[in-house]
């Protein structure tokens, strides 16, 4: 699944309700954290996107919402062409993964436990990647694969 953050902001949202309904066949659900402005994180603050806050307050709401660390990945635009706005550089993503899965790395928003089985991240699109010279997959490919 690829939902738009404000699908994913709230349990009650019919796309979060979906994806709560098939969790036992979800292979995973990387959110658009792009193209969105500022969003309510899971501790009920705002959070502009482009951030690392904004990143780990948001999958935060899917992770305590009953998707499994397994099924939750960061979905953003691998450069500033690849979307209008919402671009994070490699190591901003890099970050947001250590956070979730360690503890480290966070900004001012730390999650209350860590989540290490977290699926990894995704990019929009390997298209944009490739014309930015594969720098967000030469970054963020081999940490993910460096994560618990």
């Amino acid at each position: 699944m690829a939902p738009q953050t404000i699908d994913m902001q709230s349990t009650g949202t019919e796309y979060f309700k979906t994806a709560l309904a098939v969790k036992d066949i979800l292979t995973v659900v990387n959110m658009q954290y792009y193209n969105s402005g500022s969003m309510l994180g899971c501790d009920g603050k705002v959070y502009s996107q482009g951030s690392v806050d904004f990143l780990t307050a948001l999958a935060c709401i899917q992770l305590e919402g009953g998707l499994d660390a397994s099924q939750v990945g960061l979905g953003v635009p691998a450069s500033p062409r690849g979307a209008g706005s919402g671009y994070v550089s490699p190591s901003i993503v890099n970050n947001a993964l250590d956070c979730l899965t360690r503890g480290t790395g966070c900004g001012s928003f730390k999650p209350a436990r860590t989540y290490p089985a977290l699926r990894g991240a995704m990019t929009w699109s390997t298209n944009w990647d490739a014309t930015a010279g594969n720098a967000w997959s030469n970054a963020v490919g081999p940490h993910v694969h460096g994560l618990p």
